[in-house]
């Protein structure tokens, strides 16, 4: 029988959880185009490879956790950012600056990567709904703003801000490309 390392048993396996779901991440974001097996998580979670299955089923199980998890983080950092100003414009900027800042950090990439490995898990109903509450706060800030059809600018916004998350993928400045996005920003509000 596996040792347990937490003060209950409920705490260990939510540990080796968390392991395995952090090994998962870290493989994928080191590297994108290469599915990580079991026995690469195990091996990078410091776990037997049979003990994987105790928690996930199937790879598409686990990849479909690792992306349960990064979306609500994504929206956290989003709203956190944009509820830091009143300003509406202010808004929308925040708005841009925390993808990018995301994207800086590595999780465009590990999204990206998890779409392809894991195509079904990005059809689950409640993926595309957390993915539509993602661009939620850019919307109220254009509404705000006063912006006309705010559902439309959202969408030219994101598209700013997806070029310029791969400008930033592909080796670009970071501070660069943030300078080159606002001024475009500062048009629509």
């Amino acid at each position: 029988m596996p040792r347990i390392t937490a003060r209950s048993v409920p705490e260990h396996r939510e540990a080796q959880r968390r392991a395995i779901l952090d090994a998962t991440r870290e493989l994928i974001a080191a590297a994108p185009d290469v599915e990580p097996t079991f026995a690469d998580v195990a091996a990078r979670a410091g776990l037997s490879r049979p003990s994987i299955y105790h928690y996930f089923p199937s790879r598409e199980e686990l990849f479909r956790a690792v992306v349960v998890e990064a979306l609500p983080r994504w929206r956290e950092a989003i709203t956190t950012a944009t509820a830091a100003h009143d300003d509406p414009a202010d808004r929308v900027v925040a708005y841009a600056d925390a993808n990018l800042t995301l994207v800086a950090e590595g999780e465009h990439a590990v999204i990206t990567a998890l779409a392809s490995l894991s195509p079904r898990a990005f059809a689950d109903p409640w993926v595309a709904q957390m993915h539509g509450e993602l661009v939620e706060p850019l919307v109220v800030a254009l509404r705000d703003a006063q912006v006309p059809d705010p559902e439309v600018v959202a969408e030219l916004v994101n598209a700013v801000v997806h070029k310029a998350g791969a400008m930033i993928e592909a080796g670009t400045d970071v501070a660069q490309v943030r300078a080159a996005v606002r001024p475009l920003l500062a048009t629509l509000t």
